[in-house]
């Protein structure tokens, strides 16, 4: 018996140091903001602080182009702050997913992952001990000591003393005179490439003075500070002498190319990742024989223009090749006079002045009087005159008055402006009544009479639809025309589809629910409303959200009005928006249902991607959010193109759906593009058959750009949106 219960009892040591590790893992576990020795944090976990204000873990950077992944600290809720505010590896980024933290059993602290070299952040000590790594509620990552009671003993490293270029609350710029050791922040390379830049700041203990330095000289200074007071702050910069002269001299962003005495597009590039755009600045600045220069597409190396060569200027803007030109201009010469001649000159001049000024305003002020009174009985006639044509158009719209509408809008105050289109700014005005209102003041050089201006009104009002911004009527006073709408709170749909903090707002439902409304929209433009009209400028910041996110088709600014047996126009005034705009319209100036029909295509893609159609920068893949798109499709990987914010709460088939709708809508050809009531039917019935895909618009677009260019440049250019209005009266 006794031989049995000891057997028993020895099993029972056995199970027990078996099932030791495992349970020390579970407590690991379950402490998410504290890694143990023998701990690892691979680039799918991460650790929280247990206040949930920071996370430690493996990220991207944002709309990056490639997988480079970094050990950071961030903000958890992003509308804090979305960017990384501390990297353990911005220097030695990690290519893939296989990112691990280790701290191991010697106490050692540090980063590795697969066909790399480790990163150490602490090389642990001679005879190891028992330590910790907590990612504390100041966001402050530190390894202590565990003495033999559990408690935390003295501080081994701390990410604190390792600041990359944000300056949290608790962390100190400045020397450590013990140990030599200096606390600065250091600028990223550019925006998507966090290895350090061309800015430090820094602390100047002999100057007792905060130093903001450009490649280690210093560009800034904040003056001396002695007990909360500073003083200067401007430190000039050293300038070459052949730029210390009269002359004007800037650089200046503009599109063409240099040509060299042979007719050939000449440059030099500068083969540095680390050179960032002011690094480019810099070198040209200081170089005497530098014309301009170019930064590469990701804000990183540059390409240089030195010597005597000829700029060729691209007046239409269209011409990818944006680079820095640095120009200079002559001052307007000005005769030297004596100060004797000055003086004398000014005693008699300004008297003879001041007289022509006291008869001038008095002469103006009786002028402004004899107007006023004649502007008054002319605005009463003239509202009285819309006011008859508007009723005998059947038309259901205030006339409001100039002084209820200055009410409303405190003046037209810059804190009441929504923003501002083509036509004019729009402002938020509330009536004496309490309704809400948003009022758009066209600009006086519109173009625009009374009859057209009538003549536009009639055509929004008679525009009823849920999924159209509502009229609510008009205000007349002299040059100035207003039209006021019903005021929308969550503004324009681009305000929350392209901002990282704000697109989680719109999850897959509210998604489709816009998709599917302005689709309705267009359809009753197209075929059921009194008039049939062309809106010609269909784009996410002319979409307006209401309080439930339903969408709303505004700004008729650019509308034509087409007959019932119009199929398309010809117009020599192209308007509208680069990227949206139709081959057929932009190229030729034709536009009918089928342009609108392209422009919601971009705009669906851009909805279920949350990019905009601009977004893309590099010659070596497709030129926009379209191309993309169509490769995508290609090669069967079109769920690549959703939006990460919709993850989890996005139905995949539906979204394929949608993307080949996209693509549909934006075929090269017309006759290609379904109809307005095609697409409301494909995208509300998921049983309908969809069009076989053939040639979307951007490939015709890149053979012709990349024809354009020398078979001997490979270079990265910038592709800016461009709006194009129209200031003349329709």
């Amino acid at each position: 018996m006794e031989i049995r219960e000891s057997l028993m009892m020895i099993c029972n040591m056995i199970l027990f140091v078996i099932t030791l590790p495992s349970l020390w893992g579970i407590s690991v576990s379950a402490s998410s903001h504290t890694l143990y020795q023998g701990d690892s944090l691979r680039s799918s976990q991460t650790l929280i602080s247990s206040n949930r204000d920071f996370s430690l873990g493996f990220f991207r950077i944002e709309y990056s182009d490639n997988n480079n992944t970094y050990l950071g600290i961030k903000y958890i809720n992003d509308s804090r702050d979305s960017k990384i505010l501390w990297m353990a590896n911005r220097e030695d980024p990690i290519f893939n997913d296989s990112g691990v933290l280790t701290l191991d059993s010697m106490g050692k602290l540090f980063v590795k992952y697969n066909g790399g070299d480790h990163t150490d952040l602490y090389a642990g000590r001679a005879g190891g001990g028992n330590t910790s790594a907590t990612l504390q509620d100041d966001g402050n990552f530190v390894l202590r000591e565990v003495n033999s009671n559990g408690s935390h003993g003295r501080v081994l490293w701390q990410s604190f003393d390792y600041p990359t270029d944000t300056l949290l609350p608790g962390m100190k710029l400045g020397v450590n005179h013990k140990t030599g050791r200096s606390w600065l922040l250091t600028s990223w390379l550019s925006t998507y490439d966090p290895a350090s830049g061309a800015f430090t700041l820094e602390w100047d203990p002999k100057g007792l003075q905060l130093v903001t330095k450009r490649r280690g000289v210093v560009y800034w200074t904040t003056g001396e500070i002695l007990r909360d007071t500073y003083d200067g702050g401007c430190v000039r910069w050293e300038q070459p002498k052949c730029r210390v002269s009269n002359n004007i001299t800037k650089f200046q962003l503009t599109s063409g190319d240099f040509i060299g005495p042979n007719g050939a597009i000449e440059g030099v590039f500068i083969k540095n990742a680390s050179l960032s755009r002011s690094d480019c600045r810099a070198q040209c600045w200081n170089d005497c024989d530098c014309a301009g220069f170019r930064t590469n597409y990701n804000g990183t190396g540059c390409h240089v223009w030195r010597g005597n060569l000829t700029f060729k200027y691209d007046p239409s803007g269209l011409s990818r090749r944006r680079l820095d030109l640095l120009i200079t201009t002559l001052p307007s010469s000005v005769k030297k006079v004596s100060w004797r001649v000055a003086v004398i000159a000014i005693s008699v001049i300004v008297p003879v002045l001041a007289i022509f000024c006291y008869v001038g305003r008095k002469l103006k002020l009786q002028r402004y009087i004899r107007i006023r009174k004649d502007s008054i009985q002319t605005d009463l006639a003239t509202r009285d005159i819309l006011a008859n044509d508007l009723e005998n158009d059947g038309q259901n719209l205030k006339i409001y008055s100039f002084a209820c509408i200055v009410e409303a809008t405190n003046n037209f105050s810059l804190e009441t402006k929504l923003g501002e289109g083509g036509f004019g700014p729009v402002y938020k005005g509330k009536l004496p009544e309490g309704q809400e209102i948003a009022v758009k003041r066209l600009s006086r050089t519109s173009g625009q009479g009374l009859v057209e201006f009538k003549n536009e009104l009639v055509l929004i009002a008679k525009l009823q639809h849920t999924n159209l911004v509502r009229l609510l009527g008009c205000c007349i006073h002299k040059e100035e025309k207003m039209l006021i709408y019903e005021y929308l709170p969550n503004k324009s749909l681009d305000s929350f589809l392209f901002d990282p903090s704000k697109k989680e707002l719109l999850d897959w439902t509210k998604r489709v629910n816009i998709i599917e409304g302005i689709a309705q929209g267009l359809l009753y433009l197209h075929g059921y409303s009194r008039l049939r009209i062309i809106h010609r400028d269909l784009k996410a910041s002319n979409i307006l959200l209401d309080e439930n996110m339903n969408p709303k088709i505004s700004d008729f600014g650019m509308a034509r009005i087409f007959k019932q047996s119009e199929v398309d126009a010809i117009t020599n005034r192209i308007v509208g928006t680069y990227g949206y705009m139709s081959p057929e319209y932009a190229l030729k100036g034709i536009f009918s249902v089928k342009s609108d029909v392209f422009s919601f295509g971009v705009l669906l893609l851009e909805i279920v991607s949350g990019r905009k159609n601009n977004s893309f920068y590099d010659l070596d893949v497709p030129l926009n959010l379209v191309g993309h798109a169509w490769e995508l499709w290609q090669r069967g990987s079109g769920l690549e193109l959703m939006d990460q914010m919709l993850k989890g709460s996005c139905s995949e088939h539906q979204l394929l759906r949608f993307i080949q709708v996209g693509l549909a809508c934006v075929e090269d050809c017309p006759l290609d593009r379904p109809t307005t009531s095609e697409v409301v039917s494909m995208i509300t019935d998921e049983s309908l058959p969809l069009p076989v895909l053939k040639n979307p618009a951007f490939l015709n677009r890149r053979m012709l750009i990349n024809n354009e260019l020398p078979d001997n440049k490979s270079e990265k250019y910038t592709l800016n949106e461009l709006t194009i209005s129209s200031m003349n009266g329709r």
